[in-house]
Order: structure tokens, then C-alpha cells, then sequence
């Protein structure tokens, strides 16, 4: 299927690894032009039809200056992809939780892509089109605990705040959408310090355990793919589904047992 990205114009958040390389590798591969954003680019470096760009998008400006570097180089901008995002595990509950890891939490999963999303509306209400995804995340309306307590509210703020854009900028052709995966093979859960090293280091339990007692809670057995994550975004930044903003789709492999 021609998803009509060939020579599109794309801006990535967080893009060096894990979901965010997953998704530039997959705009490339439909014809895409990708500015890719993140602190360390090597990973990028190599690729065709990237331009990486090494920013610190906590930065105030960080955000704007990734897409005016897209507008510089390319004229356009036609898709956002706001991915960059981190969690850090609360073991000891909400009452142990400050105000300062609410702050950060907040920073880095919700101020930087609406700071990248206020950039980009310019260009994209003066060409009359745009697509905008937000990564999400199942903890945005699905919190069995207080270990993700504060990236739950924050990623919650990026639902509510793209069903909002989407009403607001649907009638000047601008879509915005989110996806909200579960637990993916990256290093957010199977890093060193990723989510199974944490809780097996406070637990006594070896990461291997922590990570197949997750996957055992999900339909499918298995975390999804980066992969799969980057195809259903892809999939939304396409004016193949052109009428279809304000959703948020869940890839969880079925953890989420409740409609």
C-alpha cells in the first residue's frame, strides 16, 4: 500500500533509539524526508534521507529549533511525531513522590511535545495540512499502581491535550492523534537501569523474571516490537487515514483487557 509520504516532509522527537529510530527508519522507508531530533545522533548519522540533529529538547527551545531546522532545509512541514519521553519507577508510592519528580515527569513527557507542537502548527495552518502523533502510553488511562504514577498523569495530559488540537485545528486540516503502546523491547523496560532492572534490583528478582511475569500478563505473551509501534504511526501520519483525528490507539498485545 502507497501510505503518500514520498518526499514528505517529517519531524521526530527522541529519534536515536528505540521507538523513535524505529519510527524514522520506517518514514524513510515510505518516501519520507525525516528531521530527527535527540541529545546523541549516532545512530542517525548513517541513515538516508535523515538529517540528524543533536538537541536538547528539555531545552526551552529545543523543540522549535528541531522544526525550524526542518523548515530551513526542506521549506514544509508535513508530520510531527512527538516520541521522546522517560519514566522513572516510583517504588515507595505517591506520598514519596515530590512535587520536583512530578516536574520532570511532566517535562519530558508532556512540555516537550506541546513546545514542538506550537512550532509546528505555523507552518503547517500556512500550507493548510499536517499530521501530528503523539507516543502516549496505556499508563495514560490504565495505572494498576503508583510505580508510574506521575508518567500515568503526564502521558494522560498528552491525550487530553491532542483531543483538544484536534477539534481546534480539524477544520484547518490538521490531524492529531495518538498511539499508546504497553510494554515495548526497548531500553525504557529491558535497559540497564530500564523498568525489569529497577524493580528486580528493589525486589531481589532477577530482570529475566520481572520481564517474563510482564509479558505473561499480556494476550500475545510478548512486549510489541519498536517496530510495529513505528507501522501504526506511520499509518496515522498518512493521508490515508486522512479522517482520523482525535483517536488514540492502544498496541499492548492485549494487556488492557477492559474496552
Amino acid at each position: 500500500m502507497d501510505l503518500h509520504l514520498t518526499n514528505k516532509v517529517a519531524v521526530v522527537t527522541g529519534a536515536n533509539k528505540g521507538i523513535g529510530l524505529a519510527i524514522t527508519e520506517a518514514l524513510v522507508a515510505e518516501g519520507a524526508h525525516v528531521v530527527a531530533g535527540s541529545l546523541s545522533t549516532e545512530n542517525l548519522d548513517p541513515l538516508d534521507r535523515v538529517t540528524a540533529v543533536a538537541v536538547d529538547l528539555l531545552a526551552e527551545d529545543g523543540p522549535a529549533v528541531l522544526v525550524q531546522k526542518a523548515i530551513d532545509e526542506h521549506g514544509r512541514l508535513d508530520v510531527l511525531v512527538n516520541n521522546v519521553g522517560a519514566v522513572r519507577i516510583r517504588l515507595d508510592g505517591f506520598l514519596a513522590t515530590s512535587d520536583e519528580e512530578f516536574e520532570w515527569a511532566l517535562r519530558m513527557n508532556f512540555f516537550i511535545g506541546l513546545r514542538a507542537t506550537g512550532a509546528a502548527l505555523g507552518p503547517m495552518l500556512e500550507q493548510g495540512s499536517g499530521s501530528i502523533v503523539n507516543i502516549a502510553s496505556v499508563n495514560s488511562f490504565f495505572q494498576p499502581d503508583a510505580a508510574t504514577i506521575d508518567y500515568g498523569a503526564a502521558k494522560a495530559a498528552v491525550v487530553n491535550l491532542s483531543k483538544s488540537l484536534s477539534q481546534e485545528f480539524g477544520p484547518k486540516g490538521i490531524r492529531v492523534n495518538c498511539v499508546s503502546p504497553g510494554q515495548v523491547g526497548t531500553d525504557l523496560w529491558l535497559g540497564e537501569h530500564g523498568v525489569a532492572a529497577t524493580i528486580a534490583e528493589a525486589s531481589g528478582v532477577d530482570a529475566d523474571t520481572i520481564r517474563e511475569t510482564a509479558a505473561a500478563a499480556i494476550a500475545t505473551g510478548r512486549f510489541s516490537r519498536p517496530e510495529e509501534v513505528a507501522t501504526l504511526v506511520t499509518m496515522l501520519a498518512s493521508d490515508r487515514a486522512a479522517n482520523v483525528t482525535g483517536a488514540n490507539y492502544v498496541i499492548d498485545g492485549g494487556l488492557v483487557k477492559t474496552t
